[in-house]
């Protein structure tokens, strides 16, 4: 979804692989934000060019349109206050990239209804106690909260269990799809 040439903010980069994807691949001008100490340690041991930060409250530090793209990978579920940051992103960036794993993917829904508990599968790989993920939402939660801010959905892309991509029509991607990345722009 990145253009070559442009310049992006990965926000809770981890250790930096989409970065350096980004950077050595597509030659985009690519920074980081990170929580995490050992995540910043790791990017910068490999050149990369990131900052420690919280997406709830730093990205307020960026000027207007300071990128082309502004990515939040697998993180939007693990901040405070998902609607702010999706407002900050596409305030910094022309564009804004969103993935996130799906809540109401059928495995999901099935070791709830049948296991009683909280479930764990490749994208929720974690104890209810232990998880970093406090915004669980689905597919048709995030499409609804784009409508509810006026935000535009570019591109919409879902994901099986092995990261591939898969087409379905809206009701069925909510329900198969374990993934999703959405790129979003303002109205």
């Amino acid at each position: 979804m990145v253009e070559p040439g442009t310049r992006a903010l990965d926000v809770g980069c981890g250790d930096g692989s989409l970065l350096a994807y980004l950077m050595n691949f597509k030659r985009v001008d690519a920074r980081g934000m990170e929580l995490s100490q050992a995540g910043v340690n790791a990017c910068v041991a490999n050149g990369l060019s990131v900052i420690q930060g919280d997406a709830d409250t730093d990205l307020r530090d960026y000027p207007d349109d300071a990128f082309d793209y502004v990515i939040l990978s697998q993180t939007l579920q693990a901040t405070r206050e998902p609607r702010q940051v999706l407002e900050q992103m596409l305030r910094v960036g022309k564009h804004a990239i969103v993935s996130f794993p799906n809540f109401a993917h059928w495995q999901v829904r099935l070791r709830l209804v049948f296991g009683g508990r909280m479930p764990e599968t490749t994208s929720l790989p974690y104890k209810w106690y232990d998880t970093p993920n406090i915004h669980l939402c689905s597919i048709d939660d995030f499409r609804a909260l784009c409508r509810t801010m006026g935000v535009r959905i570019e591109r919409a892309i879902v994901l099986n269990n092995k990261s591939r991509r898969i087409t379905l029509p809206p009701l069925l991607a909510n329900l198969i799809g374990e993934q999703a990345v959405f790129m979003l722009r303002r109205d």
